[in-house]
């Protein structure tokens, strides 16, 4: 055996192997590589969308979270503005009420003070013909002198 023949021969084996693997080996290895690159750079680029989109649909929630404590804040100050306006309204209507109470109860003041006044009158009117009738030791006829004590009345 020579040496140089089985060299020669694994030589020949060796490129016959490389040629093949780079025929029929080779492709298929790069197609799956190929496809495994293209996979993980489209899983990439999704994962970078979707970190896009997360920002993106936080800052959106951020502005509705915004707008809706701002609308809050309109409806509790419109709700407080309302509240103090029926409180102003109420506060009216009760002094209202409590003037046309003041006037009703002043006017049946003035109404018992003039009922009173003319039982006073009444009381002296009748006293002062008792004591007339005292004075003159006789009798008076009320009825005869009805005008003097409507007279008299006037001037108490």
């Amino acid at each position: 055996m020579n040496i140089n023949f089985t060299l020669a021969m694994q030589m020949v084996a060796f490129f016959a192997f490389i040629a093949f693997s780079a025929k029929f080996v080779w492709p298929p290895l790069l197609k799956a590589i190929e496809a495994r690159q293209k996979l993980i750079a489209d899983g990439l680029a999704a994962g970078e969308r979707g970190k896009q989109d997360l920002a993106a649909a936080e800052r959106k929630s951020g502005e509705a979270i915004a707008e809706a404590r701002a609308r809050a804040q309109e409806i509790i100050a419109a709700s407080e503005k309302r509240a103090s306006e029926i409180v102003e309204q109420a506060r009216l209507t009760a002094k209202t009420e409590g003037d046309r109470l003041v006037v009703g109860a002043k006017a049946e003041i003035d109404q018992e003070m003039s009922r009173a006044r003319e039982a006073l009158r009444d009381q002296v009117a009748a006293l002062v013909v008792s004591g007339a009738e005292k004075i003159l030791q006789r009798e008076v006829d009320v009825k005869a002198h009805a005008a003097l004590l409507a007279q008299l009345k006037q001037q108490l």
